[in-house]
């Protein structure tokens, strides 16, 4: 399969520069760029006209299985239920230009599986399976009354509980065994966990060390789930390679970051959507209250973050029907970052993150062919981004057109 599009202003994301041009996609990737490129035969040709291209947009905090806000309810859903859900929930990301996804638990080899082969239609899918949580902890989402009942792998939930090192150690190598990119640990509270408190730590450092031992000895890394600077700072001593959220970081944290050239990826948009909807959509009252505690300091640490040259990725973390707010996140975090950077942090950024530098995030030749058409400039208006239903004309993944402004 080959597409050419033609009259093109491709996007260098790492520039910030654009080009006048043509873009060639073969056999998913993009095999060239420059003037006047030639079409072999078969080819599909797309006059752009000028239009603006950039690559195929990344996030790198969802949950796809996540078809409420009341993530205990996932445990006991039938999992094929949950995964009709989850194909519908990544079809509208793919949609909104998202071409690639890094789930941050609930999503499994599975679902994976089934968007690579074309069983549905979604972004490609980075996953790390169940996220681990000690008792009591932010993916521990029982009540108080309830006993644990979430270790059968065939469960449709976000976490499994582990305690003790040795614990951690063993469900760390089974996420691995099925194929997990990543391992994601909780080490903080968090809004939507029935029993903990935002600025509790979570796992003993231990702990948090077995996991990241066994994830680098596989050559991944982790994910941790932190708020508070405490815990954000003792999990990044530990070697976790990002931080989800960390909207109570500080000065010292920023320090850490730099040091351990590790990533924050902030959510800002979900604390917007749950203040706005969550009770709408499955959050209980309890858990609503504890939105305050992070939505207003979230801009806070992302500016400090940007100030200090924390690397940084794209997230949104968006659960039920609040997914559709997705591209909302582009637009808070321009309060206080220039468009480019943003749109570096949903590109290149997260590919970094992710280990696929040069692989995506970027039209450099030899990627794969993930790229969105656009009807405007991100870099002057970032409500190109903000807003896809007005100016995403077309969305391109592995070299085949997978959305259409008129289809």
């Amino acid at each position: 399969m080959s597409l050419l599009l033609r009259n093109a202003l491709l996007l260098d994301v790492t520039t910030g520069e654009y080009a006048e041009g043509d873009l060639r996609c073969a056999d998913g990737r993009v095999a060239e760029t420059g003037r006047g490129l030639r079409a072999p035969d078969g080819t599909r040709v797309i006059d752009l006209a000028g239009a603006h291209v950039v690559p195929g947009l990344i996030d790198a905090h969802v949950h796809v299985t996540a078809s409420t806000a009341d993530l205990g309810r996932l445990g006991s859903m039938s999992p094929a239920y949950v995964a009709a859900h989850s194909a519908r929930i990544m079809g509208g990301m793919l949609d909104r230009g998202f071409t690639t996804v890094r789930d941050c638990s609930g999503a499994d080899f599975g679902l994976a599986d089934a968007q690579a082969e074309g069983l549905i239609r979604g972004p490609r899918l980075l996953f790390c399976g169940k996220g681990l949580s000690q008792t009591g902890g932010h993916a521990d989402l029982r009540g108080r009354g309830e006993h644990l009942n979430d270790d059968h792998p065939c469960c449709a939930g976000v976490g499994r509980v582990v305690d003790g090192a040795d614990a951690v150690r063993a469900a760390a190598r089974d996420e691995l065994r099925k194929g997990a990119d990543h391992i994601k640990v909780m080490a903080s509270g968090g809004v939507a966990s029935p029993t903990d408190r935002i600025d509790s730590t979570q796992f003993s450092v231990d702990e948090l060390r077995a996991a990241v031992e066994e994830a680098e000895a596989a050559n991944r890394y982790v994910a941790a789930h932190a708020y508070t600077a405490r815990a954000v700072n003792r999990a990044l001593d530990a070697g976790v390679r990002s931080i989800e959220h960390g909207n109570l970081i500080d000065d010292a944290s920023v320090e850490l970051f730099l040091r351990h050239d590790a990533y924050l990826v902030p959510t800002l948009v979900t604390y917007w959507a749950l203040k706005q909807e969550g009770r709408e959509f499955g959050l209980s009252e309890s858990s609503w209250r504890k939105v305050d505690d992070v939505l207003d300091a979230g801009i806070v640490a992302l500016e400090r973050a940007a100030r200090g040259g924390v690397r940084l990725a794209y997230g949104t973390d968006l659960l039920g029907g609040m997914h559709r707010h997705q591209n909302h996140e582009f637009r808070l975090r321009a309060e206080v970052q220039r468009p480019i950077d943003v749109l570096r942090s949903a590109t290149i950024g997260a590919a970094e993150l992710a280990g696929r530098a040069g692989e995506l995030g970027t039209l450099a030749v030899g990627a794969h062919a993930d790229l969105l058409v656009l009807d405007g400039d991100p870099l002057a208006d970032i409500g190109v981004l903000a807003d896809p239903a007005k100016h995403l004309r077309h969305v391109v993944q592995a070299g085949a057109v997978v959305s259409s402004a008129n289809s």
